[in-house]
């Protein structure tokens, strides 16, 4: 079973810090820079009347389109450094970076179906020391333990079609709900019929063997599937999920743009649609990476990717009410998949940075406070 005793990694390092734990979603970085920013709004190249205060990023990482980034997480090791773990799907890798450095650390796996490899990964989660990697082409979710990248096992064979991103949540002592989005298509690629679009979302029940030592194995079964075939709440093409347990909220965006803008549906964890949707008439590009500033009293951000090669940007909504707070650019920053945040302090972010992939390359990194001055938003949570 999947444990998280009190001498853990996970918690071990946490002790003596000051800020909340951040929600560990998609994200990527390198390089090294002061800090900018600019408080004038930029250019609206996208003509669509959204304009978006621009944010020079702090640093950018060295561009391998080779790699095709998609996807981050991050994950604190013991000794208090913050990993940054991106998917790299052409080249069938894990590229692990410092996530205050930017420098490259290793590189995991290669092609293949075997444990340890990967074909085309997408999603990727952490969760304590385990960390969840969806495979697209295996079909399948892969479970490594940190931080030596030890195989554990995997679930979904079988079961997922094509799986592209991840959530995952801690249900009760020593079970995890692994929820994981199926982007099963048309064999022309067009979106399945309304009808066929209530298996968007899987949700698995997980358990892991020895946390700490030779692992046992896992445990993971399908509990159940959902996803709405009302027009307004169906989601046509799915990719990114993340949950706010706080509020009882998952929010999907929505990219399927051929007909209608795209959008974040707003989603009950139990996988009932709400009726509502957030973002309508803001995107300009699909609705990519989302990321949650989540603060231990409640507060707190959304960041959602506007993907855009000549307009790309990123709009913020309140966690509360999920109201538009405003919008922001980069100086650099273009075609943006994953995303994240962190809300801890390190030497170089001291109240934490968000992250965004640059052209399925490389990453950019933004210092919070640059965005939170930008937009009048909070630079820390309430103690």
């Amino acid at each position: 079973m999947f444990t998280r005793p009190a001498d853990s990694f996970f918690l071990r390092s946490m002790r003596g810090r000051s800020a909340p734990l951040l929600l560990l979603a998609v994200v990527t970085l390198v390089g090294c820079g002061g800090r900018h920013v600019t408080v004038e709004r930029a250019p609206d190249p996208a003509g669509d009347g959204v304009a978006a205060t621009e944010v020079r990023e702090a640093f950018v990482t060295a561009l391998d389109p080779a790699a095709n980034i998609d996807s981050i997480a991050l994950w604190l090791s013991p000794d208090n450094r913050t990993w940054l773990i991106a998917t790299a799907k052409d080249s069938a890798q894990l590229v692990v970076f410092d996530a205050d450095t930017g420098v490259e650390l290793r590189r995991v796996g290669g092609p293949g179906n075997g444990l340890g490899s990967f074909a085309r990964p997408n999603g990727i989660a952490v969760f304590g020391d385990a960390l969840f990697v969806a495979e697209r082409d295996n079909g399948r979710v892969q479970v490594l333990l940190l931080p030596e990248f030890e195989p554990l096992g995997s679930f979904g064979e079988g079961q997922l079609t094509t799986p592209y991103g991840l959530w995952v949540r801690e249900t009760a002592p020593l079970e995890l709900e692994v929820f994981v989005t199926d982007s099963y298509q048309n064999p022309d690629g067009s979106p399945p019929p309304l009808d066929a679009l209530d298996r968007r979302i899987k949700i698995f029940r997980v358990a892991l063997g020895d946390f700490f030592g030779v692992a046992d194995g896992i445990d993971a079964r399908l509990e159940r599937a959902f996803g709405s075939t009302d027009p307004a709440g169906a989601v046509r093409w799915i990719e990114s999920i993340v949950g706010d347990e706080f509020n009882d909220r998952l929010l999907i965006p929505e990219e399927y743009i051929a007909q209608a803008p795209g959008a974040l549906r707003v989603y009950r964890i139990d996988g009932s649609f709400t009726g509502s949707n957030i973002g309508s008439g803001l995107f300009g590009g699909q609705p990519e990476g989302l990321a949650l500033y989540a603060c231990a009293d409640g507060s707190g951000y959304w960041i959602a990717a506007d993907q855009q090669t000549e307009g790309n940007r990123f709009h913020v909504f309140g966690r509360d009410r999920l109201d538009y707070l405003g919008s922001f650019s980069g100086a650099q920053v273009r075609f943006t998949d994953g995303v994240a945040l962190s809300a801890l302090a390190s030497e170089r972010f001291p109240a934490g940075a968000f992250y965004a992939v640059h052209q399925d390359s490389g990453v950019v990194a933004f210092d919070w406070r640059d965005i939170a001055a930008a937009l009048n938003l909070r630079e820390r949570c309430p103690d």
